[in-house]
């Protein structure tokens, strides 16, 4: 149901809110700020009936905000995507080629962001692959290596770059995933690298507090983007898993989760992680 959830045993449904659809109007809260959006496209599964991803999401709905948006991603046309439907909302917006298991791509993103925005003063790190076959028999070296290098070297590899050049109070959300907290996803080197994105994040909560530079991790469960229908399809019991408002998330959901700790609303957050999961890992 896309609309809707599906009833729980009382026969409830809540109507999605405008939020949870896309179609709630910007307020202002990030009116002047400069934000580089790493993972800011989308993979393309049916472009027809796909969902929003959760980068183009947050993108969209921080320029909405007020915000100036960099959308970096290593599929160009995808980033160029996302931005031109920023402009045609009326937003600012520079599409930026990157694949950050590059470290030099990493260092060039990172100043043509500066450059094009005049400056940075938010960082949002949407990166993450899964590779490699099921359970540990599965896990080849090289898939580790592939995994880590993305999900953890370069995110840590962009807050390296970022923290010198970043305005001081600057926030740095990481999108992560529930497969963090809890086991899972059935593959070793995804749910290792994102236990493992969380002491990242504490460390440069640590050396960012003593310029009130804040870092926080967003922890989705099972979100419809066009990535979650690819995993479904690759583990079809993904899609059967029970969840406690009985739908998965939009990608809108963590978009409005990233804004909040993007914005002033969480100036005194930092060093947390906030599960967007319906409650699947603290009540199911």
């Amino acid at each position: 149901m896309t609309d809707s959830e599906t009833p729980n045993k009382e026969g409830y449904v809540r109507p999605l809110p405008a939020e949870s659809k896309g179609e709630a109007p910007g307020r202002g809260r990030l009116k002047g700020r400069r934000i580089l959006v790493v993972g800011g496209g989308q993979r393309v599964l049916d472009a027809a009936t796909d969902p929003v991803g959760n980068g183009r999401a947050m993108s969209l709905l921080f320029a909405r905000e007020g915000a100036a948006v960099a959308v970096a991603d290593m599929n160009l046309a995808s980033a160029k995507e996302t931005a031109a439907q920023i402009a045609k909302e009326g937003g600012s917006a520079e599409a930026i080629e990157a694949d950050i298991s590059k470290p030099d791509d990493i260092t060039r993103m990172i100043a043509e962001a500066e450059r094009a925005l005049g400056g940075l003063d938010g960082l949002v790190l949407n990166v993450g692959i899964g590779v490699g076959g099921l359970g540990l028999q599965g896990a080849e070296p090289g898939d580790w290596d592939k995994v880590l290098a993305v999900n953890l070297r370069g995110p840590m590899l962009c807050c390296k770059a970022a923290l010198p050049r970043l305005a001081d109070g600057s926030p740095i959300v990481f999108i992560s995933s529930i497969a963090g907290l809890v086991a899972g996803s059935r593959l070793p080197a995804y749910d290792a690298s994102k236990a493992a994105l969380g002491g990242l994040m504490r460390h440069v909560a640590l050396e960012g507090s003593r310029r009130g530079i804040r870092a926080n991790i967003v922890a989705p469960g099972l979100v419809d983007t066009p990535l979650g229908r690819v995993a479904t399809q690759g583990r079809p019991s993904r899609g059967r898993t029970p969840v406690p408002f009985g739908r998965q998330a939009t990608g809108w959901e963590i978009a409005y989760a990233a804004l909040f700790l993007v914005s002033d609303e969480s100036v005194y957050v930092t060093g947390q992680t906030l599960a967007v999961d319906s409650g699947m890992t603290g009540i199911s």
